[in-house]
């Protein structure tokens, strides 16, 4: 990341410079202006609140809102809970990553357009299969219904 962009940084941490409790309300800015949180802004927000960055690290890396790694426009959480999971999540899952090429190892699009991701829990057990996007409930999902949630989000580029 360029040095000026990390700059972007200082309107940010000047809100909560000093106050008790200002790292997670910084991360959680510099989250929302970067759309994840990359090392080097990790260590820029360490060295302007004096903080080790292995503080910075272990916070980020806890919590589930944040992000290391960029993250597409639309984030697809599916559910691998016991109800979902039982209701045969997984054949919503591969559906997925048929649809938009990804793997266990590659889970955002090339176009930035989708990330892919597991979740243990999304608290609507009741709908398993549970898919959401973007915080969208899709309850008793299946694969040809996802499909056409991403082909309908999608505008047509990916061919199916």
């Amino acid at each position: 990341m360029e040095k000026e962009g990390l700059y972007k940084l200082d309107s940010i941490i000047e809100k909560f410079r000093g106050k008790s409790g200002s790292l997670i309300p910084v991360l959680n800015e510099a989250q929302e202006e970067y759309g994840y949180l990359p090392l080097e802004v990790q260590d820029y927000i360490a060295q302007q609140l004096n903080i080790p960055l292995s503080k910075v690290y272990g916070v980020a890396t806890f919590y589930a809102q944040y992000s290391m790694e960029p993250k597409g426009e639309y984030v697809i959480h599916v559910c691998d809970g016991t109800a979902c999971h039982v209701r045969r999540s997984t054949i919503i899952l591969d559906a997925i990553k048929e649809k938009l090429q990804l793997t266990d190892e590659k889970n955002t699009t090339d176009n930035k357009k989708f990330t892919l991701e597991t979740v243990s829990c999304l608290g609507a057990c009741g709908l398993a299969p549970v898919v959401t996007i973007n915080g969208k409930v899709h309850g008793k999902m299946s694969p040809k219904a996802v499909k056409k949630i991403i082909d309908e989000l999608d505008g047509g580029e990916i061919d199916a």
